[in-house]
């Protein structure tokens, strides 16, 4: 078995803890549906008032939280002495700050939560820091963004073990919309834009989502929203943050990845489906932002069959003591 601990503190972020262990947990039942079942994963959680830790984990968890930021001298300490020894660390959204301050992020390259990345950056300078990606995996030390970037990254970790259609089939039970990959950035249509305030543009937000292959020009838009291009342009980056044309580039952009994950669809057929009109023209914006052509994309995300896995309720062990 691959030993997990996730490490506990006041103030610690429920679902920092809960994702991730949800995800491992999951796992665990997909490997006892296999024959021979692959090892899966022995979950403890740890805070410093318990029982001692014992043996040092393959994988340490550090999450984040309003705790987390207000790093606890104990806390501190307890790492710096033991995390080293972990095979693999990880830290979920402000965890980073916990890391940081015991020594362990010196010289290596790390995410946060987006409105975290200057502070971490400004406290920790011989550390650095990138504030796009949702996860960072550099050696065997992983960091990533907010909240629900820790079960993209927990979903990474299960790939490395047990595979991409074990990942894949996780996702799928806990139902988990897309499985992210780390390169994605933090400021993605949905994360980053904000529900425009007027009934009109909120409209428009859906109809782009539910039609990317359609006329997503701004005269279109505008059109839609019973306003000329130019109020229509300014209003809409006023309310969500972002101009119409980086909107929908964003928007067919998740659409042709959802498109490539879950259909056998060809990569023309998908770049027509998302409103790219030509495969080159998708090739262009899946290479600019992740770095990968859509053939690679599909070959690593797409599961190679359907797995299923029951429902059952989550189980971890017991909680130990850091």
């Amino acid at each position: 078995m691959r030993t997990v601990l996730i490490v506990l503190f006041d103030g610690v972020q429920s679902l920092d803890v809960t994702g991730p262990l949800e995800v491992f947990n999951t796992a665990n039942r997909w490997c006892a549906e296999r024959e021979p079942a692959p090892a899966g994963y022995a979950i403890t959680t740890a805070s410093l008032g318990g029982a001692s830790v014992g043996d040092l984990p393959d994988l340490m968890i550090v999450p984040g939280g309003e705790g987390a930021r207000r790093r606890d001298p104990q806390l501190v300490g307890w790492l710096r002495r033991n995390a080293p020894g972990a095979h693999r660390l990880a830290s979920v959204c402000t965890g980073a700050f916990l890391l940081a301050e015991a020594g362990l992020l010196t010289g290596r390259t790390v995410t946060t939560h987006w409105q975290r990345c200057d502070d971490l950056a400004a406290q920790y300078p011989d550390v650095t820091v990138d504030p796009d990606p949702i996860f960072i995996k550099d050696g065997n030390l992983a960091t990533s963004a907010g909240v629900t970037a820790g079960i993209d990254l927990a979903l990474a970790l299960v790939e490395d073990d047990l595979g991409r259609d074990a990942a894949l089939a996780v996702a799928r039970q806990l139902v988990v919309f897309l499985r992210r990959p780390g390169s994605q950035s933090q400021f993605s249509a949905q994360l980053s834009a904000q529900v425009a305030e007027r009934q009109p543009l909120r409209e428009v937000q859906q109809w782009i989502a539910e039609h990317p292959a359609a006329d997503l020009s701004v005269e279109t838009l505008a059109e839609r929203a019973s306003l000329s291009p130019r109020q229509f342009a300014r209003a809409f980056a006023a309310e969500t943050g972002l101009p119409p044309g980086r909107y929908v580039d964003l928007a067919r952009l998740e659409a042709a990845r959802r498109h490539l994950e879950d259909t056998a669809a060809g990569v023309e057929q998908a770049a027509r489906a998302c409103g790219y009109g030509t495969p080159e023209a998708m090739r262009r914006a899946f290479i600019r932002a992740l770095g990968v052509s859509p053939a690679e994309y599909r070959r690593r995300f797409r599961p190679l069959r359907t797995d299923t896995v029951n429902q059952q309720p989550a189980t971890s062990n017991q909680g130990a003591s850091c």
